[in-house]
């Protein structure tokens, strides 16, 4: 019986990828909640000090950069291309 090196070589490398993945997602996703609460706190305690301060500058730029990072992640669909 002739052994296809190629199949089995391809199933091997499936099998570890998915194994792979399996542990990142295992390890990333309780990190993906503590980010994202931390985000949350920051964004809303920031937006609130702009806003009680009326600096309209500043808050100007914090938008600028929250709208470019959500562009760039392809949350939102970029306005100029």
């Amino acid at each position: 019986m002739d052994i296809n090196w190629v199949v089995l070589g391809w199933l091997i490398d499936m099998i570890l990828n998915g194994f792979v993945w399996l542990v990142i997602a295992i390890i990333i996703t309780p990190l993906m909640d503590v980010f994202d609460r931390w985000a949350r706190t920051f964004l809303e305690t920031s937006l609130e000090i702009v806003k009680k301060k009326n600096i309209k500058i500043l808050s100007s730029t914090i938008l600028l950069i929250i709208f470019g990072v959500l562009s760039q992640l392809g949350i939102i669909p970029k306005l100029i291309t």
